[in-house]
């Protein structure tokens, strides 16, 4: 009977292959003779959901059973996947669909709490667009504030907490050993740039604008360049010469945005050495497992406001950098008064493998104003605190 069974098996998984194949031949020979410039897309957007691509899989495959591949796949499912150009396009997704399923908690014991956490951004999302949805439901935005927790990814001291996702095994001496070695002269002293200017926010605030793709728009009155000039103008009243570049590196293809805004702060560098502050202005996207979108907010002096997070790049992806131990140290600094004027405004200070073009000067740092589920005005009214508070920061580097 066990002979049997295993022959069975064997059988099942010969058929399995078998479909498996004919279904790549199919594949291949329609790519042979039809126009495929929309289909392409298609398969992209399906390898991004992970839901489309666990029912692909399991049509092939049968039930994937989560507490035999334990969040992965492995062995002859690896090898039948593999055999698949669409399968194999979406498997990524699904072992990481599989994860999130085991991590999900299984009681909710306070009803205050959200059902599902928000899902990091990857860290290749300098390359990586990730396809935004409108809610799943009219309530589908639930607010959250971001705290710094102990333990696990978090290191902490004296109240700045820092989630360290490069995988260094920092410990709290990271926290001193970077400085701030430069000080702030005569000529522009600030440069803020957005490398995705397009990012845009829920519109429920009624400040209304036309999509260029979901949660983006071209309008300039109503992207991350309108956050961007909230900064700089908080900036310039308090004394300091502030360049804006408006440009939009994300529009009309998002893939290359860091390269071609690189490219642009490398020539304002050039043109304006005095340029020791430089900011890339954005916003994040957390959406849950459930659909839902996060809004990070705060209670501000009454008012509700966006929160803003520190993001600092590293080597950690094995490209050179040598400067990310010192633009640490700045956001340190900036963290530190963002706690004392603010009750909950900054969120902690992320530390990730890709560089965000930090690495072309000190001084240089990436700022996330909110979420796509906060509308403008939050976002504008924490973009005006966060850089009053800089500003007093910066007051004291000044020559």
């Amino acid at each position: 009977m066990a002979n049997r069974g295993r022959r069975n098996h064997w059988q099942r998984a010969m058929r399995r292959g078998v479909g498996l194949g004919l279904a790549a031949v199919a594949v291949w020979g329609v790519t042979m003779t039809a126009d495929l410039s929309g289909v392409t897309q298609v398969l992209r957007t399906w390898a991004d959901r992970p839901a489309v691509a666990v029912a692909l899989l399991e049509s092939q495959l049968g039930s994937l059973p989560q507490e035999t591949v334990q969040g992965s796949l492995t062995g002859w499912n690896r090898l039948l996947v593999g055999q698949s150009a669409l399968l194999s396009a979406g498997q990524d997704a699904v072992e990481d669909y599989l994860q999130g399923q085991q991590e999900q908690p299984q009681d909710q014991t306070d009803s205050s709490e959200p059902s599902t956490e928000p899902e990091e951004a990857p860290d290749d999302d300098d390359q990586v667009d990730t396809p935004l949805q409108p809610p799943v439901s009219q309530d589908g935005i639930l607010e959250m504030t971001g705290v710094g927790k102990e333990g696990g990814q978090y290191l902490s001291q004296n109240g700045v907490y820092l989630y360290d996702r490069t995988g260094k095994g920092l410990d709290e001496s990271v926290f001193s050993a970077g400085m701030v070695h430069f000080t702030l002269g005569e000529g522009p002293q600030i440069l803020i740039v957005h490398t995705h200017g397009s990012e845009a926010y829920s519109q429920s605030d009624g400040l209304t604008y036309q999509e260029s793709d979901s949660y983006r728009t071209t309008d300039c009155t109503r992207n991350m360049v309108r956050v961007g000039e909230e900064m700089a103008q908080i900036f310039r009243e308090n004394g300091f010469e502030v360049i804006h570049d408006t440009n939009l590196y994300d529009y009309p293809a998002y893939n290359g945005a860091y390269d071609r805004s690189g490219a642009a702060v490398k020539d304002w560098l050039a043109k304006y050495p005095s340029i020791k502050i430089i900011l890339d202005v954005h916003r994040d996207a957390l959406v849950g497992n459930d659909g839902s979108i996060y809004k990070l907010v705060s209670q501000e002096n009454g008012e509700k406001v966006a929160q803003v997070m520190l993001v600092v790049g590293t080597d950690g992806g094995g490209a050179s950098h040598p400067y990310w131990i010192d633009n640490l140290a700045l956001a340190i600094r900036y963290q530190q008064e963002l706690i004392s004027d603010y009750v909950s405004l900054a969120r902690p200070i992320v530390l990730r493998n890709s560089r965000y073009n930090q690495n072309l000067s000190t001084g240089s740092l990436l700022v996330e104003v909110g979420g796509h589920g906060n509308t403008l005005t939050e976002a504008l009214a924490g973009a005006r605190l966060f850089a009053e508070s800089v500003s007093q920061v910066l007051l004291g580097m000044k020559v």
